[in-house]
């Protein structure tokens, strides 16, 4: 797809008027550069038109309370001064100027810096626990404010931050680079920004010296501590589950490993049709190995998208050549032969375990925090600013047990934006910029070429209102709990979704229909 079919015509001659009536908005190309002109009530102003995320068009995106969200991944961008206020965006966008003559809009050429929000007030000394999603969004969100010389981010992760969203996706596929994956900011770091303290790993924390000790007997001292530990993934008690050629992906590194064994193996046995699992899967076929996925399910992701949406994506995998072996377990595996609980054997050069995550509060529980039982989902308990039962100790990400005010119930949730946007919440909360969250969750898995969001929660999705063809991969499907709590569905439709969520945040009510 060429630059202009993507993000606009050459504007070098202006734009109408007209073209802004239906939308407000406008997406073309100067010299080269994506540019979207925004009129915003009596006035237009101009950034840059390519996602600083993933490159996305946001000419396809919408206005929405003084921001510019991007279709793909809902990041958001500040019409004002361009930064990017919420994840997964963190490099702002560039300003243009503008000028409106003879019923006409001109960019100029010259481009502008973007403004980044800095808060002067002294923040004490702030303790990050774990370099994934939220605790990186934090230290960065702090940084980027003036903060960063007082932060230190303690992770027990070898490498730099780095997106782990393309562990299971584009960087196991092939289509990325091990240096894509790498967050933004954690690709250069400078003497202003947060101490990244890799490697290292927080072994107790005393909350009442307020320090946290690492191993080897280090203790670090904090005013304020935030945990971000995330999740570890399970590992079933099955006969040869704990043999060497049986893997779980949860970091760049175990990614790695299973590139290298994509290049020798020639068969995977992938257990577990989770999300991991099917990306995983849709990721090795397109390394040309061989897949067969097994699930104790009738219908991948029946309980989150409903049967039909589940069917949707196990026909996509089928067509690529992934077999299935559904409403099926393992029963034990020798290394080689992986033998189902119907008495089926599978060849195997490898096997990954696509079986779930469960959160890493053993700290906290040790550290006399309020853990949620594990029925209730587990997780550290939190208040409305994500604080947890010791004052300036903050839980955020998939270990955070929160009360969403718009379920209104109790909610641990494991998707990569939520984390991140709670460790931006928490950053402001320091800063005195913000008091409770209130960001719905989100995520998108992909499949292929074929990706699926999600917006909200619903526990037993019950369908009550749609938009278009599951069958032809487009679609907006609305799901209601008996509870009143929502979920938004969506492929091949960003548009609607990212009004869905507008006007979702506006109003704080589920809605009722598309």
């Amino acid at each position: 797809m060429s630059d202009e079919e993507q993000y606009g015509p050459d504007i070098a001659g202006g734009v109408s008027l007209a073209d802004f009536e239906k939308t407000g908005l406008f997406g073309g190309t100067l010299d080269g550069d994506p540019v979207v002109i925004i009129k915003d009530e009596d006035h237009f102003c101009a950034l840059a038109g390519k996602c600083t995320h993933m490159g996305a068009p946001l000419k396809d995106g919408i206005v929405a309370d003084g921001t510019l969200r991007c279709p793909w991944h809902h990041a958001r961008f500040s019409l004002d001064t361009g930064e990017a206020v919420a994840a997964p965006a963190f490099k702002p966008l560039s300003l243009f100027k503008v000028r409106e003559k003879n019923g006409r809009v001109f960019v100029e050429r010259d481009h502008t810096r973007a403004k980044r929000s800095v808060s002067g007030e002294p923040l004490g000394r702030i303790i990050i626990v774990g370099g994934g999603a939220a605790g990186f969004a934090c230290a960065e969100l702090l940084t980027r404010a003036g903060h960063g010389e007082t932060v230190t981010v303690v992770s027990n992760d070898t490498d730099k931050p780095y997106d782990r969203t393309q562990c299971s996706k584009q960087y196991l596929s092939g289509e990325s680079s091990r240096e894509d994956c790498l967050l933004e900011g954690a690709k250069s770091p400078n003497d202003k920004t947060a101490v990244m303290m890799t490697g290292h790993q927080v072994v107790a924390l005393d909350l009442i010296a307020k320090e946290v000790e690492l191993d080897g007997g280090k203790r670090l001292p904090f005013d304020s501590l935030v945990l971000a530990t995330g999740s570890e993934p399970k590992r079933p008690d099955i006969p040869g589950f704990n043999r060497p050629n049986v893997y779980t992906l949860r970091t760049l590194r175990d990614a790695d490993t299973l590139i290298e064994e994509a290049s020798e193996g020639k068969r995977a046995i992938v257990v577990g049709a989770s999300f991991i699992g099917l990306e995983v899967a849709a990721s090795l076929r397109q390394r040309k190995v061989e897949v067969d996925v097994i699930a104790p399910d009738d219908v991948p992701f029946k309980k989150v998208f409903g049967p039909e949406i589940g069917r949707m994506i196990r026909d996509v995998h089928k067509k690529k050549g992934v077999r299935f072996h559904l409403g099926r377990k393992a029963k034990d595996f020798d290394g080689r032969t992986l033998t189902l609980d119907d008495g089926t054997p599978l060849e195997a050069d490898f096997v990954v375990l696509g079986t779930g995550v469960a959160p890493r509060t053993e700290l906290a529980q040790k550290a006399g925090l309020t853990v949620a039982p594990e029925h209730e989902g587990g997780g550290v308990v939190v208040n409305s600013r994500l604080e947890s039962s010791m004052p300036n100790v903050y839980a955020v990400g998939d270990i955070a047990c929160y009360q969403d005010v718009y379920a209104n119930k109790s909610l641990r949730i494991e998707h990569w934006v939520h984390a991140e946007r709670q460790g931006q919440h928490v950053a402001r909360v320091l800063m005195g910029q913000a008091t409770d969250y209130t960001d719905l969750p989100f995520f998108w898995t992909l499949h292929f070429d074929t990706g699926v969001d999600y917006l909200g929660r619903a526990d037993k999705p019950t369908v009550v209102d749609s938009l278009g063809l599951v069958e032809e991969q487009s679609f907006v499907v609305l799901h209601r709990d008996d509870d009143g709590a929502g979920a938004v569905v969506t492929c091949g439709k960003e548009l609607p979704t990212l009004q869905i969520e507008a006007d979702w945040e506006q109003t704080g009510e589920a809605p009722t229909k598309i």
